[in-house]
């Protein structure tokens, strides 16, 4: 479990992806991995079965070019892998970085990270941002299935340029989840030389405080400087709303502490912060 993973596809951010992998990895004394995978594709671009598509009488010379052109398509796609991650490692490399890995892998994102985890520390993604019609933000789905599936970190990056952060901000409700979150951050060097911000949202109560204080005294004991923010309203509105003060901060919170059930009557804090957040976000297991 050693490993900063970044997770290319060559899109906009890919560049803040191998930036955001790079300080990850400097910061965790960890060797970088670049990793694009290739999705398989469906037989034909429309989507259709080929048979259905072209007949089920089609004669085997038709059906043998369909499957020469997906091995073309395949071999297209592998070369063009190659060379992202050519390319990738000689940004990684001026960052700082004198040994990186990679690997090109034909899988489902989130097959291939389950497959990865076992040596792995962090893996890093960036969010590809659809807008609905109305203008609403959606997840990448590929996000969502990676931090649902590996039990590891995973840091999510949002724009298409990674600047160092220079504060951490922790969304902290006083759950085991998040008492995880802040055993996880006292005992990591990704804290060192960064001042820490404990939000906690909900009513000012001397249990909230208190709670608090447990937090901060935690992430205090190696001399870090830790404040705590007791915030009235909605978590999502509350958090989203320091972190636009706070254009250079990372965000850490931990992962899906809801039922699915209840995720899909209430939503989930951890969802719609990974849509909407405007920095990068640490997902913590």
């Amino acid at each position: 479990m050693n490993k900063v993973y970044a997770c290319i596809d060559g899109r906009a951010n890919t560049s803040a992806v191998i930036d955001a992998a790079a300080w990850a990895a400097q910061r965790l004394s960890c060797p970088l991995t670049l990793a694009h995978v290739i999705e398989p594709q469906p037989v034909l671009a429309t989507g259709l079965d080929a048979n259905a598509a072209i007949g089920l009488g089609a004669p085997d010379v038709l059906l043998q070019q369909l499957s020469e052109l997906d091995a073309q398509r395949t071999q297209l796609a592998q070369q063009a892998g190659q060379r992202m991650i050519s390319a990738a490692q000689a940004r990684a490399s001026a960052a700082g970085l004198s040994a990186v890995d990679s690997v090109v892998r034909t899988d489902e994102l989130s097959d291939a990270t389950l497959s990865w985890q076992a040596d792995a520390r962090v893996f890093v993604l960036g969010q590809n941002r659809d807008t609905a019609p109305r203008g609403r933000r959606h997840l990448d789905h590929h996000i969502e299935r990676v931090v649902r599936s590996v039990s590891r970190t995973v840091m999510v990056v949002p724009s298409e340029a990674f600047t160092a952060p220079d504060q951490i901000v922790v969304a902290y409700d006083g759950s085991p989840t998040a008492q995880r979150v802040v055993e996880r951050l006292a005992a990591s060097p990704i804290l060192t030389g960064l001042p820490v911000t404990l939000l906690m949202v909900g009513a000012d109560t001397p249990e909230h405080r208190a709670t608090l204080l447990t937090a901060r005294q935690k992430l205090e004991a190696d001399g870090r400087h830790v404040e705590t923010l007791l915030s009235p309203g909605e978590p999502e509105a509350e958090i989203l709303n320091l972190l636009g003060q706070r254009p250079r901060s990372l965000l850490a919170m931990g992962a899906y502490g809801h039922s699915r059930i209840r995720e899909f009557i209430v939503g989930s804090t951890t969802t719609t912060l990974l849509r909407l957040s405007p920095v990068p976000v640490m997902v913590l297991r």
